[in-house]
């Protein structure tokens, strides 16, 4: 590699790392620069790095998502916590920004998403509760017990019981995290106003300590995509536990 392509790439790196995070959408130049970086790295780290990217951006306050308002598959503007880990998971999967829409149409609905003249035309058929994420396995393997002892909890939506991580569990067996794993926090039986089980989702990133990538927000209130210490927010969560998900 010649020395200005060295130097060029280094420069990208270090615009990403050192500069402070400005909440603009990249560009599908600039998207396809850092792919092309990412390469080398792990799916895991990949990721992680994309989620990252976010931290500062607005949260969503559109009810169904503005990417589903705007049967949009690319709405980085605003995002919120499933928004989030669709576009990291696919951004990572991915060589190309291209490439990256295909990746959605696969991942982001219960069979495979329909686009014509760049509009989705079957949202009704996308993915609206992380339980649904975890039973397809479109989202990676799911490893909860790997990570700690799992604890049976009361279920919902056709699932009489989930096993669940509980906090402190997660805290014990935090060593066992990778970066780009997905943790789906578990809402408590009294919490599930829609019978959802899944309250919320966060991206793990290592360095070595461990942090969380999440859009910390409401739809009422607003928020943004925030970045902190996973034992930190584990001590403020008012989730039951998680499940966790990971690419390999």
């Amino acid at each position: 590699m010649k020395i200005k392509a060295v130097f060029y790439t280094v420069s990208l790196i270090l615009i990403f790392y050192l500069s402070p995070k400005v909440c603009v959408a990249l560009t599908d130049e600039e998207v396809q620069k850092f792919q092309s970086l990412l390469q080398d790295k792990s799916i895991g780290e990949r990721i992680a790095f994309w989620a990252e990217r976010f931290v500062g951006t607005p949260y969503d306050k559109d009810p169904l998502g503005e990417y589903v308002t705007k049967t949009a598959i690319v709405a980085d503007e605003r995002v919120d916590c499933m928004y989030l880990t669709f576009r990291a998971v696919e951004l990572a999967l991915s060589r190309t920004p291209q490439e990256a829409i295909q990746v959605a149409l696969e991942k982001r609905f219960h069979s495979t998403g329909k686009l014509q003249d760049g509009r989705v035309l079957n949202y009704e058929d996308r993915f609206e509760y992380g339980e649904d994420m975890i039973a397809s396995g479109k989202w990676g393997r799911e490893i909860t017990s790997q990570v700690g002892r799992t604890r049976q909890m009361e279920g919902s939506r056709g699932r009489p019981f989930v096993y669940i991580l509980a906090p402190s569990g997660i805290l014990k067996g935090r060593g066992g995290l990778r970066s780009g794993d997905l943790l789906y926090f578990i809402k408590k039986p009294k919490d599930r106003k829609a019978g959802e089980i899944v309250g919320h989702i966060g991206i793990i990133k290592v360095e070595p300590e461990v942090y969380l990538i999440h859009a910390g927000g409401t739809k009422s209130g607003g928020g943004e995509v925030k970045k902190v210490l996973l034992a930190e927010y584990l001590g403020k969560t008012p989730f039951a536990g998680v499940q966790i998900t990971r690419f390999e």
